[in-house]
């Protein structure tokens, strides 16, 4: 499986080359295509905030590139910089307060800048930075492979799908969390369909997950949020699987708006529910969803459309995430392992397995 996914790759939105962070404009897609270069921190944090580069993995990874501008920029002006570079580490913590990969790769680089000193320190902490992005790909990688198994486990014919946001190469540094097992049961001959929710109000489904899975050649069939209801209802949805932005202890998880709404729809139509996200996600330090931040955006983006007001003079809640309590999941795959019904006991245990790969 592996081989052939590797066979299979066609998409990238992160590319770190000629001394610039590279990002795919995603709010571009799919009409354009067209790619921003980064050259300093500010312009990594800056393209987290406007959502140019977004997924919890790909934010992650981001980042910690982010660092690596923001180091050699200050020596570059002859500044101490492993002094002031603390500046640049507060700066892209600020951009998104949910997603917790954006957390874990800063605090893997700051691990590594107290590790490190003299002339061999820059090329140290790029070594990081790259060594995050490569592992976020093979923890993709095994992901698909364990997602794959668990689908077969249940049920080994042709199958329908749901799934929210997006979730693929787009939102990570390789083939995808839930998409890159979509990705994987397509090639393993188990997809009859996939339907994308169109993820309101930024539709990442409609712009970014059909174009994905259309342009790979895997039947696909975008709908309206409101109609994942009828939908497990008439077309036979085996599994919604999504991908995650960060996972607590107790397995609860944040994730899209309108995550929790399809697993309490799924719960009531007996079609299981699976996370799949990297264990970069997990944050042990928090007991429960209640303890996530959920990040709040300016109400303009459900009250406009490219611009244009087409909304009453009302106010808007624009919550970008909800959190899916763990009793409503059937499984968690991470590149760890899979956590079937997920409480704080079987979350532990995985945190102390190593990599499977």
């Amino acid at each position: 499986m592996r081989e052939r996914l590797l066979a299979a790759e066609k998409i990238k939105a992160i590319e770190w080359r000629d001394g610039a962070l590279h990002l795919l404009d995603q709010r571009l897609l799919p009409l354009r295509e067209h790619w921003v270069a980064c050259h300093s921190a500010a312009e990594v944090a800056q393209a987290i905030r406007d959502m140019l580069v977004r997924g919890a993995p790909a934010i992650g990874i981001s980042a910690a590139y982010g660092v690596v501008l923001g180091a050699r920029q200050r020596a570059a002006a002859g500044e101490d910089w492993q002094a002031t570079v603390s500046a640049d580490f507060e700066l892209l913590a600020a951009s998104r307060p949910t997603a917790v990969n954006l957390f874990w790769a800063l605090n893997r680089m700051r691990e590594r800048l107290t590790r490190m000193a003299g002339e061999g320190a820059l090329a140290a902490l790029e070594a990081e930075a790259v060594a995050i992005h490569l592992s976020d790909r093979e923890a993709n990688l095994t992901m698909a492979q364990l997602g794959v198994e668990l689908i077969r486990k249940h049920d080994a014919s042709k199958q329908t799908f749901l799934t929210h946001c997006n979730t693929g190469a787009l939102a990570t540094g390789g083939f995808g969390t839930a998409l890159g097992v979509l990705r994987a049961a397509h090639l393993d001959g188990l997809v009859e369909c996939v339907h994308a929710d169109e993820t309101r109000p930024w539709l990442q489904g409609s712009r970014l997950t059909a174009w994905e899975l259309a342009g790979e050649g895997i039947p696909v069939s975008l709908n309206a949020d409101a109609a994942a209801a009828h939908l497990m209802k008439t077309r036979n949805v085996a599994w919604v699987i999504v991908g995650a932005d960060r996972i607590t202890a107790n397995g609860d998880v944040a994730n899209k708006i309108g995550t929790y709404n399809l697993a309490v729809i799924a719960m009531h139509h007996g079609v299981r529910f699976m996370v799949v996200a990297p264990s970069s996600t997990i944050d042990m330090n928090l007991a429960s969803g209640d303890d996530i931040p959920i990040e709040e955006r300016a109400g303009h983006e459900l009250l406009e459309a490219g611009g244009q007001r087409i909304a009453a003079e009302v106010e808007a809640f624009n919550p970008v995430f909800d959190v899916t309590p763990a009793d409503l999941i059937d499984a968690i795959v991470t590149e760890r392992g899979v956590v079937e019904r997920p409480d704080a006991k079987k979350m532990a245990e995985l945190m102390n397995r190593r990599r499977l790969h």
